[in-house]
């Protein structure tokens, strides 16, 4: 724990002005990101009395080593700076919202010859509109499917639409009329285009002209005696409304707003938001945050506010958004919103009337959803802080092991061997930590060996590093002075647990006594009998088979065994996929793929003369000459077997196609070897 007077700045050292500051830890990662008006007096709130910070303060302060700044022109450049940082950097005291999910928007690819509507998550591309965001998928596919019947958009995939173009037959939604088949031509492209305009129309909320439009069509069908026509018209207006009816009017003016309430207490806090577009409840999402800093509700809406529409532009910002409070300042804010927009954004509390009343609507779900998440979270922290306390208490460390990183070897009868690390942090997976390593030292298989080097390499770098520039990095991928985010092999565990018995964590303890290295608890959890072992101990360590503390053990391992067989796997995959024609200089996937097209097979590349080879375009005698070559210095295809039999079996059909070419066993075979996999 650091003494924050240690590192505090000399008077004078910090400007009066605006800018966005970083507390920095002793291995140099970012723990907290802030803005200021003036840094000089925000900063000097974090160097009072330790006893008059608020709890959560003062642990940040006390866990940071450094603090640094950035001087900017204004406000709003440093809440860009700040909201880009925090993207960056993820820093733990931060507030962060955890959205559980990556809402689904349903989306219409208006930057394609034909507009495609379907269901998109993630980033948003350019050229595409989006409409939601939807609780579920299966929402948006309810809409569209009652939409298409008006609006006969194409929602097939390129592959499926280039291969109806190809046979000249549209698929099944073409010969019920929920698709126009453009891809028969059954329409032109402006014409496709034009209904693609009207369901975007439609969908961003202008109903009423458009039903208005159809009921007319349906009357002069009528009065025309054109009753099946006039029947028609009747079910797409039924499909319209039955559509409109899934999302009710809520605001009457058609307004477009976003709604933002939150629920809190003391430690955590619910974020909700409902999204009405045309007066119309279009979507709804919700985060939940731990209260790391001492903060408002005004300083949560703002940064709701960042991580809401940090990545949007133009109309994704809509022209309201009401809030249950203010930031402060709030200018600022208002600004960056008008900016995001291109337009003026108007950023206040609703008093009285509809949008009131939704607010409270609002503020009720933020409220359910917070009360939920406690339910949920309590126990979880519960069942995974027991499970650190009873490894501890088994193993007889001086504290639970909030970062424990998993070792494993995998190989096949003592080919490909490799090795994995997995790391997880208060009970939970860092996928973002795991690595992965091929055995260099030696040939073979050697699980014991194996572990040494995996366990001495990864070590040596932390050391290495640590001694040269006094930062946690790696060779392969170093962090530069600005750069605080998390690297491979950054920071070193409180415990290493290895997959295998007594020979292999008297292995990975020899590597670290090696190293000098005496702060890192080391174990093996043995599949056998599940058994923790220690170094030097004749007996393992037996937890019980309700422990937690050995379901998390286990979690860990089996997690580490998954991670290197997937693994090497691969790299027994991409082994068998190679050719002599990987060997031939100058020859790129381009022109392998145009040999194996032009012949076929493999096979009947490898009996083909050198005049023949010249006659594949982009194939010069040269090169031609050079795979003639490969394949004279490559061994011979090992035949086929039928594995049932024993017989050997000449095979006419093309042996190796492009990109496909096999396992160099039976389909059975895989089950069996498997058994063989370590």
């Amino acid at each position: 724990m650091a003494d924050p007077s240690s590192y505090r700045p000399k008077p004078g050292e910090i400007p009066d002005s605006p800018g966005v500051y970083r507390f920095r830890d002793e291995h140099r990662r970012v723990i907290y990101v802030g803005k200021a008006k003036s840094l000089r007096q925000r900063l000097a709130n974090y160097f009072q009395d330790l006893s008059g910070l608020h709890p959560r303060t003062r642990t940040m302060v006390t866990t940071a080593a450094s603090v640094e700044w950035t001087v900017v022109s204004t406000e709003v450049e440093a809440l860009q700076l700040e909201y880009s940082w925090i993207k960056e950097f993820d820093p733990r005291f931060n507030v962060k919202y955890r959205d559980d999910k990556s809402y689904p928007y349903l989306a219409v690819t208006m930057n394609e010859e034909f507009p495609r509507v379907q269901v998109m998550r993630g980033h948003k591309r350019k050229g595409v509109r989006y409409f939601g965001p939807y609780g579920h998928a299966w929402a948006i596919r309810d809409t569209v499917d009652l939409l298409l019947r008006v609006f006969p958009v194409r929602t097939c995939s390129a592959g499926v639409f280039k291969n109806a173009a190809r046979t000249g037959r549209p698929c099944l939604l073409g010969y019920i009329d929920k698709c126009s088949a453009p891809c028969v031509e059954r329409v032109t492209p402006d014409e496709h285009r034009a209904l693609a305009e009207e369901f975007c129309d439609f969908m961003a909320g202008r109903t009423g002209t458009y039903i208005r439009r159809l009921e007319q069509r349906m009357a002069e069908a009528a009065e025309d005696m054109e009753y099946e026509r006039a029947a028609r018209l009747r079910d797409d207006i039924g499909a319209l409304r039955k559509a409109m009816e899934k999302s009710a009017v809520v605001l009457a003016d058609a307004t477009d707003a976003d709604l933002i309430a939150v629920a809190e207490d003391e430690l955590e806090a619910a974020v909700q938001i409902f999204h009405v577009r045309g007066g119309r409840v279009r979507g709804q999402r919700g985060w939940v945050t731990d209260k790391v800093e001492e903060i408002t509700t005004g300083a949560l809406v703002e940064h709701a506010l960042q991580q809401l529409y940090g990545e949007e532009k133009g109309d994704s910002v809509p022209k309201e958004v009401l809030v249950p409070a203010l930031p402060d300042p709030v200018e600022p804010v208002q600004e960056w919103l008008t900016e995001r927009r291109g337009a003026n954004v108007s950023l206040r509390i609703p008093q009285r009337g509809d949008k009131k009343a939704l607010m409270e609507t609002v503020e009720r779900n933020a409220q359910q959803s917070l009360v939920l998440h406690k339910t949920k979270r309590a126990s979880d922290l519960t069942t995974r802080s027991r499970a650190l306390e009873e490894i501890a208490e088994a193993l007889d460390l001086d504290s639970a092991p909030l970062r424990i990183e998993c070792y494993d070897i995998s190989h096949l009868q003592g080919e490909d061997v490799v090795a994995s690390m997995v790391v997880f942090e208060d009970g939970l997976q860092r996928k973002g930590e795991y690595r992965r390593f091929q055995i260099k030292g030696f040939a073979g298989q050697d699980d014991v060996r194996s572990m040494h080097e995996v366990i001495t390499r990864r070590f040596r770098r932390y050391l290495a590093d640590k001694e040269r520039t006094g930062e946690w990095a790696d060779d392969e991928d170093p962090l530069t002075e600005e750069d605080g985010r998390p690297k491979r092999f950054a920071y070193p565990p409180q415990l290493v647990v290895v997959d295998g018995g007594r020979p292999q964590v008297a292995a990975a303890k020899r590597a670290l006594d090696e190293l000098g290295i005496d702060d890192i608890a080391v174990c093996g959890l043995a599949k056998r009998l599940e058994e923790v072992w220690l170094p030097d101990e004749e007996d393992p360590v037996v937890l019980p088979r309700t422990s937690e503390g050995l379901y998390l053990l286990q979690r860990v391992r089996d997690e580490a065994h998954r991670f290197a067989i997937t693994y090497q796997r691969a790299k027994r995959a991409k082994r068998v996929r190679s050719s002599p024609l990987d060997d031939v200089p100058g020859l790129g996937e381009t022109r392998k793929q145009a040999l194996i097209k032009h012949f076929g097979s493999v096979k009947r590349l490898r009996s083909a003369t050198i005049d023949q080879i010249c006659e594949v375009p982009g194939i010069g005698r040269k090169t031609a000459e050079a795979v003639a070559v490969a394949f004279a210095n490559a061994a011979p295809a090992a035949p086929a077997v039928n594995t049932a039999t024993g017989e050997i079996m000449e095979d006419e059909e093309p042996d190796e196609t492009a990109g496909s070419p096999g396992e160099p066993v039976s389909a059975s075979a895989p089950d069996e070897l498997r058994g063989q996999e370590r």
